[in-house]
């Protein structure tokens, strides 16, 4: 089970801080860094997998001896009669005692120690399964950020051509070859461009929120994505993610892990009336100085058996109760193997339709690109209306927004595949990092 993997990645986030100054860039590598150190979830899954951890030399003990040891001083008045004269007396006495306990039998402290093995393995499960999320939730936030970004920039350009087209219109109403509803169409549309860049830039606040509530630090200038190729699934059929699901999905291992625990508790709670047998050793003194004094010193070795016959009742409501969770966790576990079955095909036909969503929408903004250049020029030269330009230029619009959401789908379903089917791993942050750029005009420029 991979306990080391955050340990590992903060070494492999160091080399790379220091062979290229990365530690200190604004890159999904460093957010994910500054995640590490302060996620709330992961520092939970931490401490309960420390606390489960400890329960099991808790549950070990039991089995192992036990060393005791015992002492008193006190003083005494005894009141003697029928021995002659009565005799009212005052004296002192004093003991003490070593006590060694070896357990030869104790069928609920195996069952114990059952229960306590298998929630630490529920809690290394955990752990993992909160390290697989943080890279996830990174890399939404991070690329969500990206994608908002792209968005107001589109905002702001359709913001400018639709400004340009108005002043054009207005140009051409001065002048007596324009026309007053031209002007007004124009003018209706920049101001709903208008209002489309402010929704786009708060957009993008709230994007680096998002970001910042899993940093706990604010990102200024992110690196955006370079030249990107869309990417099928590596295999691209989708028994090998669910063999790979059901085998590491740390989730299902959890869910496994927890069962096992539940059905020992059960027999925990009914090992509660059986026998438990152990082998004591004692070593005592004692001391009293009623006439005559007398001292005893002994040694001795027992074996003693303990039964519990009855209790109230109480073994077999106790067993009740742990049987019935244990159906909870019976159950649980099947909607988990049926959640990640669902969640590994679904993320597998996303990955799929994502990258043909991206080549079609390249064409399709490439497409619309040369629409609007071409018919702008026919506006100009009196062959295209401005109802015409001002279709196109939405349209324009509309296939930037579509290809920026393709762009930075494909690579958060990447990631999501990884992360249903539990083989997401530091290394595949470290993956699409690497595709990221500094400059943010060859940003603009990454198609393929």
């Amino acid at each position: 089970m991979r306990l080391s993997s955050l340990a590992g990645v903060i070494a492999v986030c160091m080399c790379f801080g220091m062979a290229g100054g990365w530690a200190h860039a604004e890159d999904l590598l460093s957010a994910y860094q500054e995640a590490v150190a302060h996620d709330p979830r992961l520092a939970q899954a931490r401490a309960q997998f420390a606390e489960d951890r400890a329960g099991l030399p808790v549950a070990r003990a039991a089995l192992y001896p036990h060393l005791g040891a015992a002492a008193s001083v006190g003083g005494n008045r005894a009141h003697v009669t029928g021995i002659g004269a009565p005799m009212l007396t005052d004296y002192l006495s004093d003991s003490y005692s070593v006590t060694l306990t070896q357990s030869l039998f104790n069928g609920q402290a195996l069952s114990a120690l059952g229960v306590a093995h298998a929630r630490m393995r529920a809690g290394a499960a955990g752990l993992i399964e909160a390290e697989q999320h943080l890279m996830e939730a990174v890399t939404d936030a991070y690329f969500g950020v990206l994608k908002a970004q792209a968005d107001a920039r589109v905002a702001r350009r359709q913001e400018h051509l639709l400004q340009n087209i108005y002043r054009q219109t207005r140009a051409f109403l001065r002048v007596g070859t324009g026309d007053p509803i031209a002007v007004e169409e124009a003018r209706a549309n920049l101001e709903a461009a208008r209002a489309d860049t402010i929704v786009a830039r708060n957009a993008v606040q709230v994007a680096r929120e998002q970001l910042m509530r899993l940093t706990h630090r604010r990102f200024r200038h992110l690196r955006d994505l370079g030249p990107v190729r869309p990417q099928r699934p590596r295999p691209d059929e989708v028994a090998p993610w669910l063999a790979a699901a059901f085998a590491d999905q740390p989730l299902l291992k959890e869910a496994r892990a927890n069962l096992h625990a539940a059905r020992a508790t059960v027999q925990y709670q009914k090992r509660a009336g059986w026998p438990t047998l152990a082998l004591v050793g004692v070593a005592q003194h004692g001391l009293g100085l009623l006439l005559p004094p007398v001292e005893v010193n002994q040694v001795g070795a027992s074996l003693q058996l303990s039964w519990p016959i009855y209790q109230g009742g109480g073994v077999s409501a106790a067993t009740e109760q742990a049987r019935a969770a244990a159906g909870v966790s019976r159950n649980r576990l099947r909607d988990v193997r049926d959640t990640i079955r669902l969640d590994t095909k679904t993320a597998f036909l996303d990955l799929q339709s994502s990258a043909s969503e991206m080549e079609a929408a390249h064409a399709a903004e490439r497409a619309a690109r040369t629409s609007l250049q071409a018919t702008r020029k026919g506006y100009e030269v009196g062959t295209r209306s401005v109802i015409d330009l001002l279709s196109t230029a939405t349209q324009y619009a509309a296939a930037e927004r579509s290809y920026n959401l393709a762009l930075y789908n494909q690579i958060v379903a990447r990631v999501a595949l990884k992360g249903a089917a539990g083989v997401l791993r530091p290394a595949d942050i470290i993956a699409i990092n690497a595709l990221l750029v500094r400059n943010h005009g060859a940003a603009a420029a990454r198609h393929p």
